[in-house]
């Protein structure tokens, strides 16, 4: 009997499936597995993703290039590629090997670790866990596998970086756990090993079945993709978890309005002591002559180079993205919105919030000076500037930079913070350039950047190192900081969220591009709404079903276009 397969080729601009014959030759095709067949004269690769009954004369599969993702997973990937409005190819892709793998070895079994291992496992009920920034995950991890050890599947473990699934690989394999990592090691996915680390991409890795899942720092960026489609691991891997009947356990420093809706958020014993030790250094109360580090800032550099730290000081720029921050001259006071109290940037000859509500000649609303300054540097003259002040050597750190740190002092953005385990001090030069950043999440975003210093310096509890912040305001997120209790400012954030229809409670999307005007005319229905902020569309609904179908269902024009679910 002949026999028929449906095909999804490559080629994401023709986003649908294609039937083809399978030749007696290749009868060992099943579904998930790659092939290349002949589209339009062209010859494509593509995924059998069904069986199907033949019903009139069809071209025939070409060519087997291997294994593909599992069969079990394909409805997840069309829920994903559905739910980001991205083409059914893109997530074939990111769950197939780069290279053709014709065969997978047999999986281990999951084995009871010995009961000195065993020990260290702290029960936790699956859910939202709020943790201290230096709470060791293995405890929870060790838990996750214990409970589920007579359940069928892998254990997916993600953290925020490779660098860290290489680490965190290594101290399971130590205690006895049979663990696959990196994309080197598929196959061993595909068959299913007991243990899968990784970061973003592990979500999707090609395991049959999922038995239990461990996200660290659930909340982290890094998570989701900047490419298109910008879908997200924690998104991904909880509706997998759910397909699966799996137990999900996430932990976070800082939970998001999303994670704090999931449930009833457990809070870890060593929250408020896991937090670093943080100094608040007010640059309106400082010298105006100071540099670019005050003097406190360069006391607490100076003590940090007498330890012996290989790396004894981290100075951190985070870059706001829009223009520069003004701040006045004679009072210190930063340049603010009337109307929503963001900060101000260079808007032609005036100032204004980054939404344009209240444009204005450039004074200050406080003392009525009319000599506002930027205050914001660039990294590299940052780099110039402290190496100056401390008469030092530095190394400059950045998304891009690949050399390696061999300098005692280091400067640069967030990058640095997967580059360097471990330091004395770190120094934010200008917080409030995540405090008035121009995002919902900007609150929390400075949270996570101290938390991920204080993995740095330890906690206040160890006594170790310090956070210095220096900033031109005083409000509730830098409160938080002194104290290492910020479960009163996440409640605000979720009471802000319902407030004002954000994610969880509302379904959001931003459309960008050259054909974004022409799709978002195209898009007008009474069930979303539109707003355009900065060359980008908003595009909001009640919830995620209204929002992904909308969007599904309106044609694409020709050009590039770019959406953004979240």
């Amino acid at each position: 009997m002949t026999r028929c397969v449906r095909v999804v080729t490559e080629n994401a601009a023709v986003d649908r499936a294609f039937d083809y014959e399978v030749p007696t030759a290749l009868s060992s095709v099943q579904v998930g597995d790659r092939v290349r067949v002949d589209f339009n004269h062209r010859s494509l690769r593509g995924w059998v993703t069904a069986e199907v009954e033949p019903t009139r004369e069809m071209k025939a599969v070409k060519k087997w290039l291997g294994l593909g993702p599992a069969p079990e997973m394909l409805p997840l990937l069309e829920w994903a590629a559905h739910r980001w409005c991205a083409p059914l190819s893109r997530f074939l892709l990111a769950a197939s090997p780069r290279v053709v793998v014709a065969q997978v070895p047999l999986a281990p079994v999951a084995r009871p670790l010995d009961a000195t291992v065993a020990a260290l496992a702290v029960r936790r009920e699956p859910g939202v866990v709020l943790v201290a920034p230096t709470h060791d995950p293995l405890a929870l991890i060790v838990h996750a596998y214990q409970s589920t050890l007579d359940s069928p599947g892998s254990l997916l473990v993600l953290v925020p970086t490779e660098a860290w699934a290489l680490r965190l690989r290594g101290r399971l394999e130590q205690r006895g756990c049979a663990v696959a990592q990196g994309e080197g090691e598929w196959n061993r996915m595909r068959a299913g090993w007991p243990v899968i680390v990784g970061a973003r991409g592990a979500a999707l890795a090609p395991t049959p079945r999922v038995r239990a899942a461990v996200i660290v720092d659930a909340d982290d960026e890094a998570y989701r993709s900047a490419s298109s489609p910008t879908w997200d691991a924690t998104t991904m891997l909880r509706e997998r978890c759910r397909r699966d009947g799996a137990p999900l356990w996430l932990t976070s420093v800082a939970p998001s309005p999303t994670l704090m809706s999931l449930g009833p958020v457990r809070v870890t014993d060593d929250v408020t002591g896991g937090w670093p030790r943080v100094s608040i250094v007010d640059r309106r109360e400082g010298d105006p002559h100071d540099g670019v580090l005050t003097q406190s800032a360069l006391a607490v550099a100076h003590r940090a180079l007498d330890g012996e730290e290989p790396v004894a000081l981290v100075v951190i720029l985070q870059r706001l993205g829009h223009g520069r921050l003004f701040a006045c001259r004679r009072c210190g006071e930063l340049a603010r919105c009337g109307v929503c109290g963001m900060a101000e940037v260079e808007s032609g000859e005036g100032v204004a919030c980054v939404h344009g509500h209240d444009p204005r000649a450039n004074f200050c609303r406080s003392c009525g000076a009319t000599n506002l300054k930027k205050v914001r540097v660039g990294v590299s003259t940052l780099a110039r500037d402290v190496a100056a002040q401390l008469s030092q050597p530095v190394n400059e750190v950045v998304a891009s930079s690949t050399a390696e740190i061999t300098a005692r002092v280091v400067v640069g953005t967030e990058a640095v913070f997967a580059r360097v385990r471990r330091c004395a001090a770190v120094v934010f030069v200008d917080f409030d350039q995540y405090l008035l950043a121009p995002r919902e999440s900007a609150r929390r975003a400075a949270l996570v950047a101290v938390a991920k210093a204080g993995r740095l310096v330890g906690s206040r509890r160890e006594g170790r190192g310090v956070v210095l912040i220096q900033t031109r305001r005083h409000d509730e997120v830098i409160d938080a900081l002194a104290s290492g209790d910020v479960v009163a400012l996440l409640e605000e954030d979720v009471a802000t969220a319902q407030a004002l229809g954000l994610p969880p409670y509302g379904a959001r999307a931003e459309i960008s591009g050259e054909a974004a005007p022409e799709f978002v005319e195209r898009l007008r229905q009474p069930e979303v709404r539109v707003r355009h902020v900065e060359g980008v569309y908003v595009v909001s609904a009640r919830d995620i079903e209204t929002l992904t179908a909308a969007l599904s269902e309106t044609p694409r024009p020709a050009g590039r276009l770019r959406i953004e679910v979240y």
